[in-house]
C-alpha cells in the first residue's frame, strides 16, 4: 500500500466528514469512504445496539443488513460482539469465513451462505447503553490482511471524531429547538390561564412527571393543540 497516497486520501476524507450537515450524512460518508479506501472492502455498515436490539445504519449493501439481522437473531457474531461493550475487543478481523470458527459456530457458516468471505470491524462509539461498530465486508475469503486492518483502524479513528462532532452539533440544535418549544408552550399557558412564567413552567413539569411524558413532548402538544 502507498501510505503517502493513503494519508492524503484520509486527510481529504476527514475534511469531507466534518463538512457534512447531519449525523446521517456523516455516517453515510463514513461507510462510502470505507469501500473506497480500504482494499478489498465490498460493503460497509455501522451496527448499533440499543439495549440488545440491532440497528443497521448507513449500509452500502443489502449484505450488511442481512448479516446484522442474522447476528441479532443468533445473538452472536463478530459485529455483534464488537458493539456490545466498550470493554471488549475494539478491532476484529476474520480472514476466512469458509473456515469453521469455534467462537461463532452458528453465525460463521450462515454468513458464508449470505456471501461473506471475510470481515473486519472496529468499535466506533459508546454512549450510555448504545454501542456501535463500523464493519467492513469482502465477498472473497482471505482478502483482509494486517495492512487492511491498519487502514480500517485509521479510517475508524477519523470517523469516530467526525461522528462525535456531528452528534454533538445535532444535540445542540435539538436543545435549542426544545428550549424554544418549551418557551412557546409556557407563553400559551401564561396567556390562557393568567399564570406567571414560574407557574407555567411548574404546570408543564408536574404534567410531565404525572403522565411520564418527556417535557419537550408536553410542550410540543401545547404548541400544536393549545392544550395537553
Amino acid at each position: 500500500m502507498d501510505w503517502g497516497h493513503f494519508a492524503q486520501q484520509m486527510a481529504s476524507m476527514a475534511r469531507d466528514l466534518l463538512a457534512q450537515d447531519s449525523v446521517a450524512a456523516t455516517l453515510e460518508r463514513i461507510t462510502a469512504s470505507a469501500t473506497g479506501l480500504v482494499g478489498g472492502c465490498d460493503a460497509a455498515g455501522i451496527l448499533v445496539l440499543h439495549d440488545g436490539h440491532v440497528e443497521s445504519l448507513a449500509s452500502t449493501d443489502q449484505l450488511v443488513v442481512d448479516s446484522d439481522e442474522l447476528q441479532e437473531r443468533l445473538r452472536e457474531g463478530p459485529c455483534f460482539d464488537a458493539a456490545r461493550s466498550s470493554h471488549g475487543e475494539r478491532v476484529f478481523r476474520i480472514a476466512d469465513l469458509t473456515v469453521e470458527h469455534q467462537r461463532w459456530p452458528a453465525y460463521a457458516p450462515l454468513a458464508h451462505k449470505l456471501g461473506v468471505g471475510s470481515m473486519m470491524g472496529f468499535l466506533l462509539y459508546t454512549e450510555e447503553q448504545d454501542f456501535g461498530a463500523l464493519n467492513l465486508y469482502s465477498r472473497e475469503p482471505g482478502t483482509f490482511t494486517a495492512t487492511n486492518e491498519t487502514a480500517g483502524w485509521l479510517l475508524a479513528s477519523h470517523a469516530a471524531v467526525a461522528f462525535s462532532a456531528a452528534r454533538t452539533h445535532a444535540q445542540m440544535e435539538q436543545a435549542i429547538t426544545t428550549r424554544h418549544t418549551i418557551g412557546e408552550a409556557m407563553g400559551i399557558l401564561m396567556g390562557a390561564r393568567h399564570l406567571t412564567e414560574e407557574e407555567a413552567f411548574d404546570v408543564l413539569r408536574r404534567y410531565s412527571q404525572q403522565e411520564n411524558v418527556k417535557l419537550r413532548e408536553v410542550a410540543r402538544r401545547i404548541c400544536e393543540q393549545g392544550t395537553f
